[in-house]
């Protein structure tokens, strides 16, 4: 048997980057994923290429940034999967400026998009995990929201309170055998931080032991591990995975 075989698993900005490296890996370990993105197409492209690997996916819009996007979303997914037994909390945006020119928008958007959606999104499908007695909820936070991090005060503040979030929920719901974790990633290789000009590139390598920025990949297996039976006993814990960044 696969890992994640008979598990419905929900990744949040699924349609790049780490949570779409994530789904596809849960994919590859036998679950069934439900591909959330903002973006339609996105979210559709992932899904189909995960089926064109022979594994199980479906695409679902929505914008975490909307309560009512979330709400009725959801709803539609529990209609088809009364059971998901896998949330993964990824999707976030960036507005970078420093606190001084950071407008009320930047703050705000990135508040709920990084950190109010995963609170509603618990709050839709907590509950038929409570029931089964089983659950793994995964929220992708930020080594920003333990150290953080000049000109992300809405940013490290999102990702510190998803950690809040996560040691909360892990106390909460652990006599039901619903683990909650966090996955603190430091510089990973995605779009996000393609964007990033070369001379900020060199600067953060040396700030980083192992001289390099992570994968998408390494995130995902950390979080394909955390999903599976293998990791049933822990609980509450922030996993950085930031080449030694952070000590």
């Amino acid at each position: 048997m696969k890992k994640l075989d008979n598990r419905v698993a929900l990744v949040t900005g699924a349609g790049r980057g780490i949570g779409k490296a994530i789904a596809e890996h849960f994919a590859k370990e036998g679950a069934t994923v439900l591909c959330v993105s903002k973006t339609p197409i996105n979210c559709k492209q992932v899904a189909q290429g995960i089926i064109d690997q022979g594994g199980k996916a479906v695409a679902f819009p929505m914008d975490v940034a909307d309560k009512a996007s979330i709400q009725n979303v959801s709803q539609t997914i529990l209609a088809a999967y009364p059971q998901v037994d896998i949330l993964v909390n990824n999707a976030g945006i960036t507005r970078d400026k420093l606190f001084v020119r950071m407008s009320d928008e930047d703050w705000e958007q990135v508040l709920f998009t990084n950190l109010f959606s995963a609170f509603y999104l618990c709050k839709q499908f907590v509950p038929a995990m409570t029931q089964k007695r089983w659950g793994r909820i995964i929220n992708i936070s930020s080594v920003s929201g333990i150290m953080g991090n000049a000109g992300q005060a809405n940013y490290s503040t999102a990702k510190a309170g998803l950690i809040g979030f996560t040691k909360t929920l892990a106390k909460e719901l652990a006599c039901r055998s619903i683990t909650v974790n966090a996955i603190a990633p430091g510089f990973i290789a995605t779009q996000m931080t393609q964007n990033l000009n070369e001379s900020v590139v060199e600067q953060a390598k040396k700030l980083i032991p192992l001289r390099r920025f992570g994968e998408a990949s390494e995130i995902a297996n950390m979080a394909t591990f955390l999903a599976s039976e293998e990791a049933s006993y822990i609980t509450g814990q922030v996993i950085k995975i930031d080449g030694g960044m952070v000590m």
